[in-house]
């Protein structure tokens, strides 16, 4: 995730509606992901969490908390790791991530899940991989990470933000566009998105006509420039400045079905805007929602739960640090970080992908068979690349009614992306 509260209230609105940088850092040489490792755990496989939210964006630390129990239950019930309970150890959400980290290392962690927030990835990973720590987050977008120095010790279950273009570009074709035009917030987010939709878009036959970029809050001459182009379809990729570009938009005279929104232009838009604004609009939220198994598991752990935000991509990204170490049978931090990528059904050179299993007991039949598995968890396929990333990505369609709110209407899936 970037630092943008408003996007994940609005997300958070919807769920509840329809289910109830890179930075350099001194991190361990080599690559982590891809080296042999010897055996130098205790015993103990001890998971911790950064999470990173307070203020208005601390209703995200909820999911990914009662995700972590209940995938530590989950697979303590299948006999955890070597006969021994797997640990949660305590959270600290108050604290910066770096302060966190240092504490997870103070209390013998195995391995960290987290931070949320894309920003607070570097901090983390400063103070992770120089004690050979991995860092898995459930929820990381920005680009640039893919390519952060990590020593091999940094993962996500989450998708970069770019990951989206293809399927942007797909809804617009799939609705009968030849052309279309990309209307886009000025910024990292909005300029390395919209190339990777105009991208897609050629490559899939559309005709994609100039770029318009605006700053929040001045997007009216952007809007008209847009729409004079004619275009058959604008895709909006915005954040913050969404809701007053699609004001605009609907001023030059296009709205409805014509528009498709990115992620952080996702919203219960409402009387926000005027009556039938976003009537046939679809929008993409990144993920899918967790199963109704795993929501009840969820509501075990939490009853006062009120939000699933990147539950999903917690409970995969602690199962998946389990099966590593279940693989290695080793604790360690660098055997399981040495170990992630063969049971996600990743790959660094090697071959073809085992067949999907679902869940940590029936993995762990499939590791009594062979050294490699292929992890399918309630996010979706996961399959982690040689830099950390997941290379298939689940995004859930939302499609937009007369009151210029959103309903989940389907599901699409993007391939790696690079």
């Amino acid at each position: 995730m970037h630092p943008s509260p408003l996007r994940a209230g609005a997300a958070l609105a919807v769920i509840l509606g329809t289910v109830l940088l890179a930075t350099g850092c001194s991190g361990a040489g080599g690559n982590a992901r891809v080296e042999a490792v010897e055996a130098s755990g205790d015993g103990v496989l001890r998971v911790g969490l950064i999470l990173d939210n307070t203020g208005d964006a601390a209703f995200l630390n909820a999911p990914q908390l009662a995700a972590a129990k209940a995938a530590v239950e989950d697979i303590n019930a299948a006999g955890g790791h070597k006969g021994r309970p797997v640990e949660l150890l305590p959270v600290h959400p108050g604290e910066e991530a770096a302060a966190q980290a240092k504490d997870l290392l103070a209390a013998k962690a195995d391995v960290a899940i987290g931070p949320t927030d894309s920003s607070h990835a570097a901090p983390a990973i400063e103070v992770l991989s120089p004690a050979r720590v991995p860092l898995i987050s459930p929820a990381n977008t920005a680009a640039a990470l893919s390519g952060i120095a990590s020593g091999g010790y940094y993962f996500r279950t989450a998708a970069a933000d770019v990951a989206q273009g293809p399927v942007l570009a797909k809804l617009a074709k799939d609705a009968g566009a030849a052309t279309i035009s990309v209307l886009y917030q000025e910024g990292s987010y909005g300029k390395d998105l919209s190339a990777a939709v105009a991208e897609a878009a050629q490559k899939s036959g559309l005709t994609v006509l100039p770029a318009t970029a605006f700053k929040p809050g001045d997007s009216a001459s952007a809007a008209r420039s847009a729409v004079k182009a004619k275009p058959d379809a604008v895709v909006l990729v915005a954040r913050e400045g969404a809701q007053a570009a699609l004001a605009e938009l609907n001023n030059a005279g296009l709205a409805g079905s014509r528009l498709i929104l990115s992620d952080g232009a996702f919203a219960r838009y409402g009387s926000g805007l005027p009556p039938r604004a976003l009537e046939g609009a679809r929008a993409l939220v990144p993920g899918q929602l967790p199963s109704a198994a795993l929501q009840g598991k969820l509501l075990k752990m939490d009853p006062s739960l009120k939000d699933v935000s990147y539950a999903a991509e917690t409970y995969d990204a602690v199962t998946l640090a389990a099966l590593a170490a279940a693989r290695a049978q080793d604790d360690a931090g660098r055997s399981i970080a040495a170990n992630l990528i063969a049971v996600s059904g990743g790959s660094a050179g090697a071959g073809a992908a085992a067949a999907p299993c679902l869940g940590y007991k029936a993995c762990l039949g499939g590791l009594a068979a062979g050294p490699d598995i292929n992890y399918d968890g309630e996010s979706g396929p996961v399959a982690f690349d040689s830099n950390g990333d997941i290379t298939s990505a689940v995004f859930s369609v939302f499609s937009y009614g007369q009151d210029n709110n959103p309903s989940p209407t389907g599901r699409e899936v993007a391939g790696r992306t690079g």
